[in-house]
């Protein structure tokens, strides 16, 4: 009988981080397709990237100079994310609101610089915020639903890396 040694392994695709495959089957236009040289400063915001990654730091003498991923998406006008708040209730509580969201924003970017709060409009739908990243819509959307409840709609479009998250008040 034939040893069927290492066939009950899975196969491993993907990068690794912390120990665990990562599947990146979205990637974001917007990161650089090579690395960067280090230490690269953002000229706009002042974020470093430097070990591989975006961090907030002290700029390294005769680092060189680029726009930040989240910095070129503010200036160009693309979100990677927008959270749209209907009803009443918004332009009721819109500082309110508005404080949350930026509270969310403070928590995120102090570890992730690339997660921003791009623009906030007041529109005729309500408060329309957009963001840098994914990932911050979401985290906005929740604390808005455990602190107002209401329903709340997130969508994502896997092609254009893009999130949309809605949310009303309840009826």
């Amino acid at each position: 009988m034939k040893s069927m040694q290492g066939s009950s392994q899975a196969v491993r695709s993907g990068r690794r981080i912390a120990g665990r495959a990562q599947r990146d089957h979205t990637l974001d236009p917007y990161q650089a397709q090579q690395k960067l040289s280090e230490p690269t400063a953002c000229r706009q915001c002042g974020a470093v990237y430097h070990h591989g990654r975006w961090q907030w730091g002290q700029k390294p003498a005769r680092a060189h100079e680029d726009l930040c991923p989240a910095c070129r998406r503010i200036n160009e006008g693309l979100p990677a994310g927008i959270v749209t708040f209907h009803g009443a209730v918004t332009r009721q509580r819109k500082d309110e609101i508005i404080g949350l969201a930026r509270n969310e924003e403070n928590a995120e970017k102090g570890e992730h610089p690339l997660n921003r709060i791009a623009n906030i409009e007041d529109t005729a739908e309500g408060l329309v915020i957009s963001t840098t990243d994914i990932h911050l819509p979401r985290r906005i959307g929740e604390a808005l639903k455990r602190a107002f409840h209401g329903k709340l709609d997130m969508h994502f479009d896997e092609a254009g890396y893009f999130v949309r998250v809605d949310w009303e008040p309840s009826a």
